[in-house]
């Protein structure tokens, strides 16, 4: 049974999707200084998907240069939208095999990197992504905003309905 915080990330992750339905390629690419663009977020938050659960967890790298072009620190710049949504679908589709194995156990483990424990458990990894789609998709609508869009999402989509296992 997959994890109830993976299925809030699925869930996080198709809140992006609809937040960000019916942006062109131009409106994804405009900064409106000093935030990135949305062709960024998509990609940027990709690129933690990438780092926690294809490179610290199953040792491999999905789509190489991406975090050189949308990373942490790294400079400024406006990507085309539809190479950060391949990025984004590539990486989270990657990053689904490793979170289907989680379980509460393996929530309170840690990765290793560089022949250390790292510096967060899985488990605060895992909720750290979420919060990161969360700050990046209040931004993303601020963005849409400023663009003029208007009938946008005002509230959190439906929520999937989960049976809670009874103990």
């Amino acid at each position: 049974m997959t994890h109830l915080l993976v299925e809030q990330l699925r869930f996080t992750r198709s809140e992006l999707i609809r937040c960000l339905d019916g942006v062109t390629d131009e409106e994804a690419r405009r900064r409106f200084l000093p935030m990135n663009c949305i062709s960024w977020i998509v990609g940027h938050l990709a690129t933690q998907e990438q780092y926690y659960w294809a490179i610290m967890a199953q040792g491999k790298i999905v789509v190489p240069g991406l975090y050189e072009q949308v990373g942490y620190g790294q400079p400024a710049s406006t990507p085309p939208l539809d190479e950060m949504w391949a990025a984004w679908r590539t990486i989270t589709a990657a990053a689904d095999v490793y979170l289907d194995t989680l379980t509460p156990d393996t929530l309170e483990t840690f990765f290793e990197v560089d022949g250390k424990p790292a510096w967060e458990s899985v488990g605060t990894l895992l909720l750290r992504n979420l919060y990161h789609y969360w700050f990046h998709l209040g931004e993303a609508s601020a963005i849409r905003q400023l663009l003029g869009h208007t009938n946008l999402p005002e509230f959190v989509g439906n929520l999937p309905s989960y049976r809670l296992e009874q103990g």
